[in-house]
């Protein structure tokens, strides 16, 4: 996702200015979803007219884009800090569960915004947005658990295509569930009312299943 989304002109800004554009953006973007979104609301919000926000940005697509694309950097910085830290893939899918509640939490907004783009009628932008963001999990998922078979630390009966997307799909529930009210309500109902504020509790339990399911078999 190294396409630009905005003009040249945003880049010229100062950090501040662009960084309210943002944060009023996003904040928008969360709280209505795309298609309610107000280009204007979120104008006036930042302190800029709506002249200079068409300056920046060609359309509200683009400005949603340009958000979206801080989560997908988060997601790339948080994969690279985990890949090259020391341990195997049981290691390694402990620390992306930890940083997947810490990022949940910490940019609470940019979850919702995700979780919003699964749910809207917008399919043109979903096809595009679930090409670019999901590939890149994706394939650190295929890769992690193709060197953990190479190392002898999971069955190699394993299908490594269907069990990312498990694994994907685990992390993806356990960020919307500290995001939405909807998912900390279902969280609490299948883990148990202290889930949310039990962090090692929930590492605890999804390792143990995790582990369970790669074991090598006898």
């Amino acid at each position: 996702m190294n396409e630009k989304r905005h003009k040249e002109t945003f880049d010229k800004i100062s950090d501040e200015k662009r960084g309210r554009i943002l944060q009023a953006a996003t904040k928008e973007f969360a709280e209505k979803g795309f298609s309610a979104a107000n280009i204007n609301v979120i104008a006036k919000n930042a302190g800029i007219s709506i002249g200079s926000m068409y300056n920046y940005f060609a359309s509200k697509e683009d400005l949603f884009l340009t958000v979206f694309d801080q989560g997908y950097k988060l997601l790339e910085k948080a994969l690279v800090e985990v890949s090259v830290m020391e341990g195997d893939i049981f290691d390694k899918f402990e620390s992306l569960i930890r940083v997947a509640q810490k990022s949940s939490r910490q940019y609470r907004e940019l979850t919702q915004i995700y979780l919003d783009i699964t749910s809207e009628g917008l399919t043109y932008l979903q096809q595009r947005l679930s090409r670019d963001f999901e590939s890149i999990t994706a394939k650190y998922y295929r890769d992690m658990i193709n060197k953990a078979k190479n190392d002898g630390l999971v069955d190699q009966s394993i299908d490594e295509f269907v069990f990312s997307f498990c694994l994907d799909n685990l992390i993806v529930l356990l960020q919307f569930s500290y995001a939405s009210e909807y998912f900390k309500e279902r969280m609490k109902i299948f883990a148990g009312e202290d889930s949310l504020e039990n962090d090692e509790k929930m590492i605890k339990g999804i390792m143990h299943f995790i582990r369970g399911a790669l074991a090598p078999r006898k």
